[in-house]
């Protein structure tokens, strides 16, 4: 038996040990979701189960915590590799229909932040059991981040607080339900997109809708920005960057015969290239001023950077495929496209290499569930695999 299938046949042993307990947290987090910087509950669990195991986990400021495990850094100077989860729950109901659905009106766990936690947890468990063994060759950082769905992500507190500190590479994994248990989705360079949020309030003196030329017409100026600046946007940003400009809301005026003073449209402008997005903000904010400088109103826009696209290191993505082959099969790693969503995950990957891989939760043949719907359910034959790609990847940095 090769060094490589003793590591993976121990990896599964340990994974066979902790696996019903990690399913039962994952369950508990599942009924018990909280939103974005207020994961108190999540975190304190956390905290007291690696404590058990004889960890010394580290609370970050506010919500979430980082604990370290393995050998500390030795004289080759390789730092540690981390392993990153994410923490918060959706403020939307839930709408599972199982024994755990979530005991909090309008808090879901339906992005699978829940499953993305055990991963990391189980992840850790069964590194502890090999460091036991003397068996990991390199130290690990367990992160438990809070606050990914909110912009610009608790990835940047983490960050802030020093958790990256003596950390070489980081790796996740994120729930895909359009994916089979039991493989993961992978690419190299970007495999998420630029994410920032963009409001337009358009203001004028208001007046009445039969006399629109004795006023600033705010209602047409914003149709005007609603329909032109994503096309301005189109021709003024390479093509190949993916620059999309959504609108999801709009609001302005009550009345059918009255112009109104204020009117505002809300939306996500997303990119796939990281360089387009560096300077898309600028173009953005001249195309408004232009489509609407013949209307006479005054015009106020925000926008807030988000995250930029998740890329893929290529090593590590290698690292990650190696891993999957490993403990999960030969043919469980699958092509995934990119995304237009954006995951702030992107943020680590500014400081140091990494991966993300596409966890899939699907079950074969059975129905293709989405993610941020209420309905949201997971194979959770997904958490053993997870668990095992990550302490894979980890594990097979001893050399």
């Amino acid at each position: 038996m090769s060094a490589d299938v003793t590591v993976a046949a121990r990896i599964g042993a340990a994974a066979a040990r902790h696996v019903e307990e990690v399913v039962a947290v994952r369950r508990d987090l599942h009924a018990h979701p909280e939103v974005s910087r207020a994961e108190t509950r999540t975190t304190a669990l956390l905290a007291e189960r690696l404590r058990a195991e004889g960890l010394e986990p580290r609370l970050l400021p506010g919500t979430g915590l980082v604990c370290d495990l393995g050998p500390e850094p030795g004289a080759s100077g390789r730092g540690r590799v981390a392993l990153r989860a994410d923490l918060d729950a959706l403020p939307l109901q839930d709408r599972c229909d199982l024994p755990w659905a979530s005991t909090v009106p309008g808090v879901a766990h339906a992005c699978g932040h829940d499953v993305h936690t055990a991963v990391v947890l189980g992840a850790g468990l069964v590194l502890a059991d090999l460091h036991a063994q003397g068996e990991l060759g390199r130290g690990v950082r367990l992160v438990f981040q809070p606050a990914e769905e909110v912009q610009p992500g608790g990835s940047l507190d983490v960050l802030a607080a020093g958790a990256m500190d003596g950390v070489d590479e980081i790796y996740a994994v994120h729930c895909d339900p359009k994916v089979d248990v039991g493989r993961i989705g992978t690419r190299i360079g970007p495999i998420t997109s630029a994410s920032d949020e963009v409001s337009v309030t358009i203001a004028s003196p208001g007046g009445h809708t039969s006399r629109p030329h004795l006023t600033g017409d705010v209602v047409y100026a914003l149709g005007q920005v609603i329909t032109q600046v994503p096309a301005v946007l189109g021709r003024r940003l390479d093509p190949r960057s993916g620059v999309n400009l959504t609108w999801g809301a709009v609001h302005a005026g009550s009345a059918h015969n009255a112009i109104p003073s204020t009117g505002t449209v809300r939306g996500t402008l997303r990119c796939l290239d990281v360089r387009a997005w560096e300077f898309a903000g600028q173009v953005l904010h001249d195309a408004v001023e232009q489509v609407v400088a013949p209307y006479e109103v005054e015009v106020t826009v925000h926008h807030t950077r988000g995250v930029p696209p998740v890329e893929n290191d290529e090593r590590c993505t290698g690292l990650l495929e190696a891993a999957a082959r490993d403990v999960l099969g030969p043919d469980s790693v699958v092509l995934t496209e990119q995304s237009l969503g954006g995951e702030d995950f992107a943020w680590y990957l500014t400081k140091v290499p990494g991966a993300m891989a596409r966890l899939g939760t699907r079950t074969p043949g059975g129905r293709s569930y989405d993610i941020h719907q209420g309905d949201l359910q997971v194979d959770e034959r997904a958490i053993d695999a997870g668990m095992r790609l990550l302490a894979r990847v980890a594990a097979g940095h001893g050399g």
